[in-house]
């Protein structure tokens, strides 16, 4: 991926739309991070107002995204969740078809609905909207609690924050996970979050719980290849399982087994990269006992296999037998 157009209209959210400036647009060479050609673009050049009372000049039409591998399609207002412009729609349907990625923000789903290219896929938005996406987009799967989707090569994101959680997914399929480390880390921002929206619809985190679980998690990461349980966490936490499974759930929005099955896979990564481990040696130590269930589990979060990732990623020479 070398080239990345973010697609703006009127109306256009700033937050959203600085997601894909920071994610896409910045210069990390300092850091050994690749650089971007990025640019804003949109069907008439000129000014664009955004929803906040300010706008922004756009100098580049939407010829630029013709040939872009990543299509960034930044929220639209309400008013236009049924329509789209046509030519936005073409650029869409023709990054689709030539296999480039797409990426839409909070509502810019409702863009890549309107075009056509979410039907019969799964896709998410922001959980205020998404009852209105499935009435007026049926033909299309919407996860409600997703903080974003993958359905091929288009990813669709919840509201807000959750723009960032989808373009760190995407730069760590295409950098891989020490380069998107090093990008979050600049972003002071967690490389991986686990959970989904359903954490943030009903009431906020209760702040002690965050307290009380995290040197529980800190010492799960620093021992992955423990055969960890939920008992054995709840021990160490000074709970029961079943409080325990209760307050983890609350506190990250999923439960126990799967947040260690997310670090194990990212445990998984690093050592893919960084060593020339055989795939047993990486099963074992990051706690999956076996390279079978490694592979299982790592074919289920990132849709490729250790030895492909491995192999596009790493940085080691393999160890001499």
């Amino acid at each position: 991926m070398h080239t990345v157009a973010c697609i703006v209209q009127e109306g256009f959210a700033p937050f959203e739309f600085g997601v894909a400036c920071e994610a896409f647009g910045l210069d990390r060479s300092d850091d050994g991070v690749p650089n971007f050609d990025f640019r804003v673009v949109t069907p008439d050049p000129g000014v664009v107002a955004s929803k906040m009372g300010f706008s922004i000049n756009v100098e580049n039409d939407l010829t630029f995204a013709d040939k872009a591998d990543l299509i960034v399609v930044s929220p639209v207002p309400r008013e236009n969740w049924g329509s789209i412009d046509e030519r936005i729609a073409r650029v869409v349907r023709d990054a689709v078809a030539r296999g480039a990625w797409v990426l839409s923000v909070c509502s810019g789903s409702f863009v890549l609905a309107a075009a056509g290219v979410l039907d019969g896929r799964k896709a998410t938005t922001h959980w205020m909207y998404a009852e209105t996406m499935a009435a007026m987009y049926p033909s299309v799967e919407v996860d409600p609690n997703a903080l974003f989707v993958q359905d091929g090569r288009i990813i669709t994101s919840a509201g807000t924050a959750a723009g960032l959680d989808a373009c760190l997914h995407l730069l760590r399929l295409e950098l891989g996970a020490e380069l998107t480390n090093r990008i979050a880390r600049r972003m002071v921002v967690p490389p991986q979050r686990d959970g989904g929206q359903a954490q943030f619809i009903d009431k906020p985190l209760p702040a002690s719980t965050s307290l009380s679980l995290a040197p529980v998690m800190d010492w799960a990461i620093d021992n992955l290849a423990l055969d960890l349980s939920v008992e054995q966490l709840a021990a160490r936490a000074h709970m029961s399982p079943r409080t325990f499974t209760r307050r983890f759930k609350a506190d990250c929005g999923t439960t126990p087994a799967a947040w260690l099955t997310r670090q194990r896979v990212i445990q998984a990564q690093r050592m893919l990269e960084e060593t020339g481990l055989g795939l047993d040696a990486i099963a074992y130590q990051c706690g999956f006992g076996s390279a079978a269930v490694l592979r299982q589990n790592f074919a289920r979060l990132l849709g490729t296999t250790p030895t492909a990732y491995r192999a596009r990623f790493s940085c080691a020479e393999p160890l001499a037998s």
